[in-house]
């Protein structure tokens, strides 16, 4: 039963599933990175100055103020903190649309590379053999129905 079990998972880690998933947690690490820092370096200035140099992860609705004191005299602020939802909201977007950014722009390579009519791409060797058997096939059969141009 374990080595079955062994067998199976050696299976799943050979065949790549396990190292696909590595590799895109890896770079999922790393793109994070990358995002974090734009939003933080890039965004947040401009949008800091844009209002008066307010910090947004520091606002907050104040239902009580905090009292100073000893014993029954001290109250301690209680709070509604919104500004770090605010600032993980803008987060969220920015990320999401540097996601779809990054998406769109390598679905557009994918699109010219598959696109038969542009040269600028080379064909696979495969694909191009694949194309002539297609050729080859339609012409066999345009012979084998006496030339009439009639499909099968």
């Amino acid at each position: 039963m374990a080595f079955k079990f062994l067998q199976d998972f050696k299976d799943f880690a050979v065949k790549g599933n396990m190292i696909d998933i590595a590799i895109g947690v890896i770079i999922g690490a790393a793109f994070n990175k990358v995002v974090d820092a734009i939003v933080k370096e890039i965004f947040m200035p401009p949008l800091s100055f844009l209002t008066d140099g307010v910090n947004l992860e520091n606002r907050k609705w104040i239902l009580r103020e905090a009292v100073a004191g000893e014993g029954a005299d001290a109250r301690t602020e209680i709070a509604v903190g919104y500004g770090k939802l605010l600032e993980a909201g803008i987060d969220f977007l920015i990320i999401s649309f540097t996601v779809f950014v990054v998406v769109k722009f390598i679905k557009s390579w994918k699109d010219k590379a598959e696109d038969p009519k542009d040269n600028t791409v080379k064909t696979p060797k495969d694909i191009e053999l694949l194309d002539r058997v297609a050729d080859l096939l339609e012409k066999q059969n345009e012979l084998l129905r006496g030339g009439e141009g009639k499909k099968v």
